[in-house]
């Protein structure tokens, strides 16, 4: 008789977010607004094999290729068919990844042929996948580039606003929301030039769009302001200008039911055509073997959307990856329970208290609130401390130095059940001390071609084998291979979290206000975390492991090993007396130790 397979456990996922654009340029010139040819680019072929098998030793499960779909670029393909993008519209040289020109292709740059570009992609699929690693790309619904078009689009499918009635402001299945009679004006600033003001046949301050169309961003004007998303037009999913629905919203109770109930109710329900098109874009790329998707600005998209869009994707592929940029923490639980997003960021809560933390303006402390108060949704919730989009970890804008941040990792990865994603160059401690043209130093610019210093000498020229690193940097990219590794293989991480700190910082001598420590168990494991985000104080401490934990712990009176499982190096005792835990721990500036029972 065959004996049924045994249910596969689940467990953390970790995120390798790569700016695909710059992963692979091994170019260190690094001159502001500097072209391919002075600065370098690299490519969909520099994901080697080795490449790829370096960072899944990392602990990596998901890769996350940013800035995949063609965007505007300012650089000639006239050969290949694709037309010149306007400098005027455009952010920076290599341009911004979030305005998407053509939503079936892929950015030209990244190929080593661009005649075959897709062709380089599907490749570059295929050996993510070959070394057990997973695919996630963009979509970028709320805006497209001004001057969108594809030349790659499926049979049938017509352009974005190419059927708009553009003599109205709004009509339910345009794409776009339009200012009639009023043409489309470039905004001017005394402080910003395109291309820094050098000569370009299409830099003339005009783009021709009319009637304007309303700007990424919501701004309704025919000239939008220089801060505005001025490269990008607001996509129409049926909101009124005045906010209301235009579309069949879902019954009470959806937020209980599955993915394939949302699927169910959407069939036969007329929607706006904007929500068909991205679902069909969605659609085409999980037939090309992308295993999920990150969406930009997610909000800005009304969540009965991503309930017609996601439940089509779970349909196709229900272990694809769905996580979306959302900030609003009031509007969280309606993103995942009728949005059915699989993550959200954890931005404003985990990450910026712990930003907070390390600037010293608070204590660690309201940690132990932010999970307590998203406790049915803490899963959801993905945490960094690191991306495209945020100060880099390593800058002086943030921790300081790699060093600084390794408690904040260690929180932010074994706090709770939630994915961790990292961003390429965070674990040898890039700092973003490029002036890279459009993109300035804290940040690896998007915009520009720049190489990647501390991340170009684990590259080491294309060997992949860190053989440029420091010994310091080597360190590091250690520590993260440690924490990370474990995060993907330790049961408890998917199992239960409990705070300790409140009694240790009531009761406990000499806890230094920069510790942080907490509980994570199932029936396999038992782990006590504690973390020194101070950079400044040895603490040696009587670490309370309270009796609550111990009961539940079902531990008796008597001394119980336990062994750090970052280096295994660090030993101590827990003592349980009168049903009371009790660890004594020395913990150096910037240290955390994992102890298991």
């Amino acid at each position: 008789m065959t004996q049924p397979l045994p249910e596969s456990k689940p467990k953390k996922a970790v995120v390798y977010q790569v700016f695909t654009r710059l992963f692979g340029n091994k170019v260190t010139t690094n001159k502001p607004w500097g072209t391919i040819e002075e600065n370098g680019v690299g490519k969909f072929n520099d994901f080697t094999d080795k490449a790829l098998s370096e960072i899944k030793k990392l602990g990596v499960t998901h890769i996350w290729y940013t800035g995949v779909p063609h965007h505007d670029v300012i650089r000639d393909y006239t050969k290949y068919g694709i037309s010149n993008d306007d400098p005027d519209v455009v952010k920076g040289r290599a341009g911004s990844p979030y305005a998407v020109k053509d939503y079936y292709n892929v950015n030209p740059d990244l190929a080593v042929n661009p005649a075959k570009r897709l062709q380089e992609f599907e490749a570059l699929v295929k050996r993510t996948h070959a070394n057990g690693l997973k695919v996630i790309i963009d979509i970028v619904p709320n805006h497209i580039a001004r001057n969108y078009h594809s030349l790659s689009n499926p049979k049938g499918v017509k352009d974005f606003g190419a059927n708009d009635d553009t003599s109205v402001e709004y009509k339910r299945d345009n794409n776009f929301y339009y200012i009639p009679g009023k043409a489309f004006e470039v905004p001017t600033s005394d402080s910003y030039k395109p291309l820094n003001g050098e000569k370009n046949p299409l830099i003339d301050g005009k783009f021709k769009e009319f009637p304007a169309k309303w700007t990424g961003n919501g701004s309704r004007l025919a000239k939008p302001d220089i801060n505005d998303w001025y490269e990008t037009v607001k996509v129409n999913y049926g909101i009124k200008p005045d906010g209301s629905k235009d579309f069949p919203e879902l019954p009470e109770g959806f937020d209980k039911k599955d993915f394939k109930a949302h699927y169910e109710f959407w069939q036969g329900k007329d929607v706006p055509n904007s929500w068909k098109k991205f679902r069909d874009i969605a659609l085409y790329w999980i037939a090309k073997g992308v295993d999920g998707f990150r969406y930009d600005m997610a909000e800005m998209v009304p969540y009965e959307f991503w309930s017609y869009m996601n439940s089509a994707i779970k349909m196709q592929d229900s272990d694809a990856f769905l996580l979306a940029e959302v900030y609003n923490p009031k509007e969280y639980r309606n993103y995942i329970k009728l949005g059915l997003m699989d993550y959200l960021y954890d931005k404003v809560e985990t990450y910026d208290l712990l930003k907070a933390v390390i600037h010293g303006q608070t204590l660690p402390d309201p940690l132990s609130d932010i999970q307590s108060n998203m406790t049915d949704i803490e899963h959801h919730m993905l945490h960094f401390l690191d991306n495209h989009d945020e100060q880099r970890l390593a800058s002086p804008a943030f921790a300081g130095t790699p060093e600084k941040g390794k408690p904040l990792m260690v929180i932010s990865a074994t706090i709770s059940t939630s994915p961790t994603m990292i961003y390429f160059g965070q674990e040898v401690g890039e700092p973003g001390n490029e002036d890279a043209g459009f993109g300035k130093p804290t940040r690896t610019s998007i915009f520009d071609y720049i190489g990647v210093p501390h991340h170009q000498r684990w590259m080491n020229g294309g060997k992949f084998d860190g053989g440029q690193l420091s010994e310091s940097e080597k360190a590091l990219r250690d520590f993260y291979a440690r924490l990370l590794n474990f995060t993907i293989n330790s049961s408890a991480m998917m199992g239960k979290y409990q705070e300790i700190q409140t009694v240790n910082r009531n009761e406990t001598k000499e806890y230094d206000p920069g510790l942080y420590s907490f509980v994570r168990w199932d029936n396999k494991e038992k782990l006590i975390v504690i973390a020194n985000c101070s950079w400044v104080t040895t603490s040696h401490v009587d670490l309370i492991v309270p009796e609550d934990v111990i009961q539940k712990w079902n531990l008796n009176d008597g001394d119980y090993k336990v062994t750090d499982q970052l280096y295994n190096h660090e030993t101590s005792t827990l003592e349980v007396k009168d049903g009371r835990g009790i660890i004594k721990v020395k913990i150096k500036p910037s240290e955390s130790f994992i102890f298991k029972l």
